[in-house]
């Protein structure tokens, strides 16, 4: 059976099963094949390098026959290119499928892994831990391709809730560096964290934080710590951290090792050429030297290593 003329939607939707398999022609090589079960498909003819070929192009009713006509003139722009419309759709399959399974987390943790070597100990663990507590529980298993502006600005609203401000800009920056990883290898097309910078709130003024303006009032501050029921530990980082005003996570990082001038046999021993030296990359300094900074000590640490 056959038709000298293009198919109607009627035409489709009337045609019958019959003894045998038929084709009902329309234009261009598309036409409607029909089962003799009465299942009916979309199919286009075509020919490519020399050998005639066809390309599935959809169930009816499901394909509209305006559909496939759209979806035939599609595979006659790729002919007129030189390419073959169903290598393309199996190259797009394969596309699909390859992008399915890369989801964020997948990437998130690749690029974690690339930064290693650059960062400090302590901002690998710091941000390792913000992308499993405020980002992965919500996006790790979603393929990275599909993630957009507001998916990512839903998860930062999360952290901003509990009044980490300055924490969910940080994260955003970290989301944009994984996007533009992702863009590198051709799994992303977009960063969809650089365009939501002006839906963060912003960073609510500093309060007025309290001062210790005089000797005495640092010492009694030491007293009064000396006096808690702090661990001997806190305590003595404490002093090294009164002793010598660097960051507090500084001195939670130190390593033995660091220490010099000290007689740690002689707990009583002066010590007056003793000098903390901080490696450059925990200070986070950009020094061309790569060199170290040294933190003098008026007094040893308290606990000698092992």
């Amino acid at each position: 059976m056959g038709a000298s003329m293009p198919l109607t939607d009627l035409q489709a939707r009337k045609a019958p099963p019959g003894a045998k398999d038929y084709k009902l022609a329309d234009s261009g090589g598309l036409h409607l094949f029909v089962t003799k079960k009465g299942h009916k498909s979309w199919r286009l003819k075509y020919r490519f390098d020399g050998k005639e070929k066809r390309l599935l192009l959809g169930a009816h009713p499901e394909v509209s026959l305006a559909k496939a006509r759209e979806m035939r003139d599609e595979a006659k722009r790729l002919l007129r290119d030189g390419r073959d419309p169903l290598l393309e759709r199996h190259k797009r399959r394969i596309g699909a499928t390859a992008a399915a399974a890369a989801t964020f987390e997948i990437y998130a943790l690749r690029w974690h892994e690339a930064q290693k070597e650059r960062w400090s100990p302590v901002h690998v663990r710091k941000v390792e831990q913000a992308l499993q507590r405020d980002v992965l529980p919500d996006l790790g298993r979603v393929p990275i391709s599909e993630i957009d502006g507001p998916m990512l600005l839903r998860v930062l609203r999360k952290v901003e809730a509990r009044g980490a401000v300055d924490t969910a800009k940080r994260i955003r920056q970290h989301l944009s560096a994984v996007f533009q990883f992702a863009m590198a290898e051709g799994v992303a097309s977009v960063d969809p964290a650089a365009g939501i910078v002006k839906g963060l709130r912003p960073t609510p003024p500093a309060g007025q934080q309290p001062a210790v303006r005089t000797m005495e009032e640092a010492r009694e501050i030491l007293r009064t710590m000396d006096a808690s029921t702090s661990d001997p530990q806190t305590k003595f980082a404490s002093r090294l951290l009164a002793l010598t005003a660097v960051r507090p996570g500084i001195v939670r990082a130190a390593a033995w090792s660091e220490f010099e001038g000290v007689d740690w046999a002689d707990a009583e021993a002066p010590c007056p050429d003793a000098i903390w030296r901080i490696p450059a990359v925990r200070m986070k300094l950009e020094q061309d030297d790569k060199g170290s900074l040294r933190a003098p000590i008026s007094s040893p640490p308290l606990l000698p290593p092992a």
